[in-house]
């Protein structure tokens, strides 16, 4: 099964609450260019996302390549959340190919978990993409990342 990590576009700065944040121009011209290759390189089945509005916005993006993909809004991969935890509950969903779209620092250390090393920054918009038999500590391969061509 596969399993991408993403993290969201660029958005602009905390006006009233970093949970409002909303992509800029080119977050979301970020987020389609990778959602883009990421549908030329595999079939979402299901989409993980954060609840904070630049992750939800990132997740549209995909809307101009695919519909239909169940969402899943997951309160527990926000900025502070602990890998830990998220990786868990990740574990337990079903699909052959999960997308997942989040923050730094969570994004940075569930790869770390994945792979079992120590985590490593995501550019914005950039999505790493996990091979692995089930998703576990240390059980994955990382089969390549996608970065925004803008």
């Amino acid at each position: 099964m596969q399993l991408i990590l993403m993290r969201h576009g660029e958005a602009q700065s905390p006006v009233t609450s970093d949970a409002a944040r909303q992509l800029t121009a080119r977050g979301w011209a970020q987020a389609a260019s990778t959602a883009g290759r990421i549908v030329q390189r595999v079939k979402p089945d299901l989409f993980v996302v954060s609840p904070l509005v630049r992750a939800q916005q990132t997740r549209q993006a995909f809307d101009a390549y695919c519909t239909s993909i169940p969402v899943i809004t997951f309160d527990g991969i926000k900025p502070d959340d602990k890998a830990a935890l998220a990786l868990d509950w990740l574990s337990e969903q079903q699909g052959q190919c999960i997308v997942v779209i989040c923050h730094m620092n969570i994004v940075a250390y569930l790869g770390g978990l994945l792979v079992g090393e120590p985590p490593r920054s995501f550019e914005l918009a950039e999505a790493r993409v996990y091979e692995q038999a089930v998703i576990a500590n240390g059980l994955s391969v990382e089969q390549g990342r996608i970065v925004p061509l803008n």
